[in-house]
């Protein structure tokens, strides 16, 4: 019987923590999707809502580093002024991965569609949940 009451909370513990993690995953995906429909909104405000509002953000392309929320933001403001450079943008999701609680990475492509010019290319985010939200504190792109 003690086996049994064992092998039942092994299994339970299994299968609760594969439920989080599918949970997690949705979460994080449905973040994205927020995402991608306030840039296609040329709403950069929005976009950048789910990125880590503090000064250790990091995000990390072909300029090199930028750091911290502030930063990011005027980047962006100053890169896509308009619609026309925003254009319409849309994910290609190729993993999300836990890391440990709390702590997922995402690989995809992303494309842009827009007057100025279309943009296409591939990118790792590193998600963590702080404050019972999902939050960008790390975004490289290739």
């Amino acid at each position: 019987m003690k086996k049994f009451l064992l092998l039942f909370f092994i299994l339970s513990c299994y299968n609760s923590n594969a439920q989080t993690e599918e949970k997690d995953k949705k979460d994080i995906l449905g973040v994205l999707k927020d995402q991608r429909m306030a840039w296609s909104k040329d709403d950069i405000e929005g976009y950048m809502e789910v990125f880590w509002k503090n000064d250790s953000l990091k995000i990390y392309g072909s300029n090199g580093i930028t750091h911290g929320w502030d930063n990011t933001f005027e980047k962006y403001r100053r890169s896509y002024p308009d619609k026309d450079h925003t254009g319409i943008l849309s994910y290609k999701i190729n993993d999300v991965s836990k890391i440990s609680d709390d702590n997922y990475y995402v690989l995809g492509e992303y494309h842009i569609k827009r007057n100025a010019g279309n943009i296409d290319d591939f990118f790792m985010l590193l998600f963590r949940k702080i404050d019972n939200e999902w939050k960008i504190i790390v975004y490289t792109s290739y």
